[in-house]
This record gives C-alpha cells, structure tokens and sequence, in this order.
C-alpha cells in the first residue's frame, strides 16, 4: 500500500511537472508618434516598450514600399501573422530592455517609398529627426537601425548618412542586387558604414537580388547569422512567407536579432 502512494505521489508530481506554467500577460505599451520633418511633412512611427527604460530601441524598415499605413490600420492589422516579417515578428523583437519603433512611410510617399527615396536625403532628414524624438522619448537608449528586404535600402543609406547619430544596423534578407523595380544595394559600398552591421540571410533564400553568397561576402565587415531550415512557403520566394521571410523561423531570428543589439551571445547560425 505504501509502494502504491509512492508511486502514485510521484506520478503525480510528473504530471505536474509537465504542465504548463501559466506566464502572466506581457505589459506592452504602445504609442503612435507623428514627428513633423521637412515642411508639410509629419513621419509617423508606433513606438512599443515593455518597460520605462529600455536600453536600446529597435526602428524597423519594412520591405516593399515601406508603407505600413499606420493611422488608419488597428495594431492587430499592422502585427498580424500575415505582414512583413518584421511586423509580424515586433513583439517578439521586443523586450522589458528593447523597445521596438515601427516605421511608416512619411506623409508625402503615402503610397510606399521606391528605392530612390530610401537613397534619398529627405528620408534621412525624416529619420535624423525621427531618432532625435525618439532618443527624447526614451532617454539613455541605443538606437538601432533593422531593415528587411527592400527595408534594408532604408537601413544601409541612414546608417550612412546619421553615422555617429545611431548605434549599429542590421540588415536582413538584404537586396543586393538592382532589379526593374529599382538599384536596391547593388551601388552601396558597405565598408563606409562606421557603426556595427549585422546581417541575417537565409541560406536558401530564393529571390533573385538577394543571394545569399553575397551576404556571405560581406562577413569581414560584420558578423553573419544563416538561417537554415524550409517549411512549404504560403507566399512567392520574394514575399513574407517564405525563406526570404524567414517563415517558420521567425522566433528564433527575432531572438538573435534580439540578443545581438542588447549586446549579448547570439547563434551565428539558426538551423
């Protein structure tokens, strides 16, 4: 009788063991900024923080035209599982020590920014003023400056021209390769860049002007995480979901992309 407590006892606490421990919901404050910038212009941005004093803040460039349309689109519409994959990864990316500021389109490019407006010096006008409200806002946080995609155009020209204004970039999916849609990256040189770069590239991912190789060629200038490891896309190899968006892996990139801002251990390679 008592082998038979005990062995129920400890079936028991099995049992217990492997069930789940309810974790208390995230406090995730969010906060829509519209910054004014040239003359008639206003830069919109929706800032999310889990804390009062992050450490740093993450403004993330979206891919296609760049165009999230945030003043009239609800959060759950902007985060949904279907969007950019920085979008649809920005709580994860998030943390109590990392903010999180999503960036729109600014008011005069409503209908999405082409390459040559991410090239341009109005779009780094907007963003030079845009990091100085946000630098206000969150006093005492790094800023860091994420692309994907054709988000990476955006990321790579601001880095250059704020320079010492933020503190690294990281590029994902990059476009290195012009296209009828535009230059992309193909005339970037990115060894003028003088803050840490990042760069995450899936090994397989599968649009045109944007080989991986070539992200592999960069690896002197800045550490490389691969991406590895395909589910069966839900989107065409240029779009979200699909290696080039990292379906499937979204979790564990936005960790790495996560740890290597707030300056900690991060896999180099994701399988």
């Amino acid at each position: 009788m008592r082998h038979l407590l005990l062995l129920l006892f400890g079936s028991a606490l099995a049992l217990l063991a492997q069930t789940p421990v309810p974790t208390a919901p995230r406090s995730i404050q969010r906060e829509l900024l519209r910054v004014p910038t040239r003359p008639g212009v206003v830069q919109p941005c929706l800032v999310l923080t889990e804390s009062a004093a992050p450490r740093a803040v993450a403004l993330l460039y979206m891919g296609g035209l760049g165009a999230v349309h945030l003043e009239r689109r609800s959060v759950a519409e902007v985060l949904g599982p279907k969007g950019n994959f920085l979008l649809r990864s920005a709580e994860q990316i998030l943390s109590p020590e990392l903010a999180v500021a999503i960036v729109d389109a600014p008011s005069d490019q409503a209908s999405g920014m082409e390459d040559t407006f991410r090239m341009s010096d109005a779009h780094a006008t907007d963003q030079r003023l845009l990091v100085a409200a946000l630098r206000q806002r969150l006093p005492g946080a790094k800023v860091f400056l994420v692309g994907t995609s054709r988000g990476t155009i955006s990321a790579a020209y601001l880095a250059q021209a704020l320079g010492p204004a933020i503190d690294g970039v990281a590029l994902t999916s990059t476009v290195f390769r012009a296209s009828k849609r535009g230059l992309g990256l193909s005339l970037f040189h990115f060894e003028v860049l003088k803050v840490p770069l990042l760069l995450v590239h899936h090994a397989e991912d599968g649009c045109p002007v944007c080989p991986f190789k070539e992200a592999q060629d960069l690896k002197a200038l800045g550490p490389l995480i691969t991406v590895r490891g395909s589910i069966e896309p839900e989107s065409g190899p240029c779009d979200p979901l699909s290696n080039h968006g990292y379906f499937g892996r979204e979790a564990a990139v936005a960790q790495a992309l996560r740890h290597w801002i707030l300056g900690e251990p991060f896999p180099r390679e994701i399988p």
